[in-house]
């Protein structure tokens, strides 16, 4: 007799009658080559159509579990899923299958907060309000788009539409300086596809790669999944520092932030700009600009990009996460010459295209000038935000803290004099468990260091009013952190430590 919970009724008679069968067979109810019950008994056991237990038999035959000829009842064809496998035979193929590539990726870190239950004061850098989304425009575009006739849905260029490259070859032009034929332009999924594609284009394994240092952690990943030898050239105050740089006899590529260096903010003087390019030059490599977040200027004007003296070496990437939403996956490339070919071909074999829909919306954005008003409006929302949390970190820390790189962008990177780049986790964890999300700079460095403790601290994501009540809830924290170092006091995490190391800490 056929049986089956009641619970799964919802799922519908054919697939309750199929689930149950197909459960009596991996059971052994019913052995290879038993005769199965007629699906006119059935029927009338289960008070059902002949059609509907037809079905069910039909979907246990296409998947070769039944056997029928003709003239007679349907008998058992196999006992068990195809190709199944035990689970330790599973993770033995997977391991065995994974690449090189897939191999280096899986042991890079992430430190990703996908997945996690959101924080109430989240300072995690790249977040922007959705607030600020400019929802109304975006729509009408959009829509417009949709209803635009077209003869067919196919695959577009995967250079990326026409229509917003000419958006892009114009804005461009308006906002950085940059005059490129429109062959230049290639649209992607975002900087961190355009990332991808450098280190598939330009970097072979064993290769070698100058990054910054600190250095944006998905940069250096790109280039470690590849196989290549990352150079990590340190940066201060004024960015990257060309004395440093590796001799260059074997460099394939640098990737550098010459506009506001990630995470420290600095700016790349003229000077070292040329000895840059001279150096990149002289390696017959090239140069890759992620000009990240060149909009958000405040109290200085535009840098220009490295691309206009770049003498034909420089990548220049470009996006839109920063103005309106990382979730797009929108960026460009402008590329010298030589490279467009090989970037197209390589940009077929990843995706094809970047969504055709979401293209022709922001270039409709860019060609009305409404995406340049957005950009105004972002810029002096983020600058009061800048504001309010810069006098309330100074307010609340006064000299127990640095913070650097304030002139630009939408994070900042603050030090605690009275900490340690060894305590950082265990104070973001403790933040973590008051609802605080920070993020320790540490993780940005080539190497560990025994230097002062840093975070960085992004204000985009928040309105003045949480950014204000963020940082006298922060401040509290970090008050009970290194203030509750009485000979057995407790911290709030429950974690004890030693008033004399608290102490040398804060004497450092």
């Amino acid at each position: 007799m056929v049986q089956y919970n009641d619970g799964s009724r919802r799922t519908g008679a054919t697939r309750r009658i199929y689930h149950s069968l197909l459960t009596q067979i991996e059971a052994g109810v019913y052995g290879v080559g038993d005769t199965l019950p007629s699906s006119r008994s059935l029927a009338e056991e289960l008070g059902v159509s002949r059609t509907t237990v037809t079905a069910a038999f039909d979907q246990l035959i296409s998947e070769g579990y039944v056997r029928v000829q003709q003239g007679r009842k349907a008998t058992v064809a196999s006992a068990g899923r195809p190709n199944q496998v035990n689970q330790h035979d599973r993770s033995a193929i997977a391991v065995r299958q994974l690449s090189a590539y897939a191999t280096r990726a899986m042991a890079l870190p992430s430190n990703s907060t996908a997945g996690r239950p959101p924080l109430k004061f989240d300072f995690r850098y790249g977040d922007i309000a959705a607030t600020d989304f400019p929802k109304a425009p975006w729509r009408k575009a959009l829509n417009t788009v949709f209803l635009r006739h077209r003869d067919r849905f196919g695959y577009d260029d995967p250079a990326g539409s026409r229509s917003l490259r000419e958006a892009l070859q114009g804005y461009v032009w308006r906002s950085r300086g940059i005059s490129c034929h429109l062959d230049q332009i290639i649209v992607v999924n975002g900087s961190q596809q355009a990332l991808d594609l450098c280190a598939r284009v330009l970097v072979n394994p064993g290769d070698k790669v100058v990054v910054e240092d600190p250095c944006y952690a998905m940069a250096r990943n790109v280039m470690l999944a590849i196989g290549a030898n990352t150079v990590a050239v340190p940066c201060g105050a004024d960015g990257l520092d060309t004395t440093k740089l590796p001799d260059a006899s074997d460099i394939a590529v640098a990737y550098v932030t010459p506009s506001h260096q990630f995470p420290l903010g600095g700016v790349l003087p003229a000077a070292h700009r040329q000895a840059l390019m001279e150096w990149a030059a002289s390696a017959n490599a090239y140069v890759i600009e992620d000009d990240y977040d060149s909009e958000y200027r405040y109290d200085v004007g535009p840098i220009p990009p490295l691309y206009l003296s770049g003498q034909g070496r420089v990548i220049y990437v470009g996006t839109v996460s920063k103005t309106l939403a990382p979730t797009l996956r929108l960026g460009y490339v402008v590329l010298p010459h030589p490279l467009v070919d090989a970037f197209i071909d390589c940009k077929r074999i990843a995706d094809r295209h970047t969504s055709t829909f979401e293209q022709e919306a922001l270039a409709m954005l860019i060609e009305t000038g409404a995406y340049e008003r957005h950009v105004r409006r972002m810029r002096r929302l983020n600058s009061e935000r800048r504001a309010v949390f810069l006098a309330s970190m100074t307010r609340a820390f006064a000299d127990d803290i640095e913070i650097v790189g304030t002139t630009a962008g939408l994070h900042v990177v603050v030090w605690f004099n009275t900490m340690r780049s060894g305590q950082e986790e265990r104070f973001a964890e403790t933040a973590r468990n008051h609802d605080i999300g920070i993020y320790p700079v540490s993780r940005l460095f080539s190497s560990p260091t025994d230097e002062r403790a840093g975070y960085i601290f992004g204000y985009a994501s928040m309105s003045v009013d949480q950014l204000a009540k963020g940082v006298e809830k922060f401040h509290g924290v970090y008050l009970g952190f290194i203030g509750n170092a009485a000979p057995g006091g407790t911290y709030d995490n429950g974690r004890f430590y030693d008033q004399i190391v608290f102490s040398e800490l804060r004497n450092a």
